[in-house]
């Protein structure tokens, strides 16, 4: 957490941060903001309105993770990304995997992980030595003061604050899943599709970054049926699949899309924003 308090802001009166009494974060303006037991920070401003991923979700992704099939959406995350000093934000950083592996390659920098899931935090706070976790609802100003880099990873996407955090010219790395993606496990388990509009829907979205590149990777995973079934339930459509589905081959495909900060004006916080899975 010390690495990453320069670029903290109190989430009530926008002031620095700091570490209080045991366990607590604090604004010169007695604002203060419990630290988890488990690492992660609370800096919301109240209840939140929805819990982000269940234990059991979270619980299915590090498994598939730990075993390897998305390695290579990470290879090619972390070959995008260019060389930074400073903070890399991962907004919606869920367990922190691929947090972790761009500070592995970053040894300057510090890692940001920020989701509104608490199982997904949890592991997030240990992630790696130079990554700090924030429970901060993304569709609402986030906590952070700027960033140096910002990735997004099958996650929702705040526009306007991406573009407040970021200076002009800065990079932000978005993955989101390619219109083939899982598609054998959408015909047969009825699991949700990829939206056909989903770039024109991404650049409204970021209306303040200019796309530079757009890299599509490809993979075709053989699974178990276990496999299968914990691939099945890291997805919100993780309840409406009851059936022990059977092994085979899926294809896993990704756009990991760079794009820059302009020099636009910031569009206003009402601006539309988009998730994709």
């Amino acid at each position: 957490m010390d690495g990453a308090l320069p670029y903290l802001r109190c989430p009530v009166c926008d002031d620095t941060l700091s570490h209080g009494a045991e366990r607590t974060l604090r604004c010169p303006r007695g604002h203060a903001f419990d630290i988890a037991k488990q690492g992660y920070a609370n800096l919301t401003r109240g209840r939140m309105p929805h819990e982000g991923d269940s234990a059991p979700m979270i619980e299915a992704r590090d498994a598939f993770l730990a075993a390897g099939h998305y390695d290579f959406i990470r290879a090619a995350l972390t070959d995008a990304a260019p060389v930074v000093d400073g903070l890399v934000l991962d907004a919606g950083a869920g367990t922190g995997w691929y947090l972790a592996a761009l500070l592995d390659r970053h040894p300057q920098t510090t890692g940001l992980a920020v989701d509104v899931s608490k199982p997904a935090l949890r592991r997030a706070a240990r992630a790696h030595p130079r990554a700090a976790a924030v429970l901060a609802d993304l569709w609402q100003p986030l906590p952070v003061a700027r960033a140096d880099l910002i990735v997004n990873v099958f996650a929702p996407r705040n526009g306007p604050e991406f573009a407040r955090l970021l200076p002009p010219g800065g990079i932000l790395l978005v993955v989101t899943p390619a219109a083939d993606h899982l598609h054998e496990l959408v015909a047969e388990h009825g699991l949700l599709s990829v939206d056909p509009a989903k770039r024109e829907r991404l650049a409204e979205t970021l209306s303040a970054f200019a796309p530079e590149s757009v890299t599509t990777v490809r993979r075709r995973l053989t699974l178990t049926g276990a496999e299968v079934r914990t691939l099945i339930d890291m997805t919100p459509s993780a309840r409406h699949v009851s059936a022990d589905p059977d092994g085979g081959t899926v294809t896993a495909a990704v756009d990991v899309t760079v794009f820059r900060r302009s020099d636009r004006p910031l569009p206003s916080p009402a601006a539309a924003r988009g998730t994709d899975r």
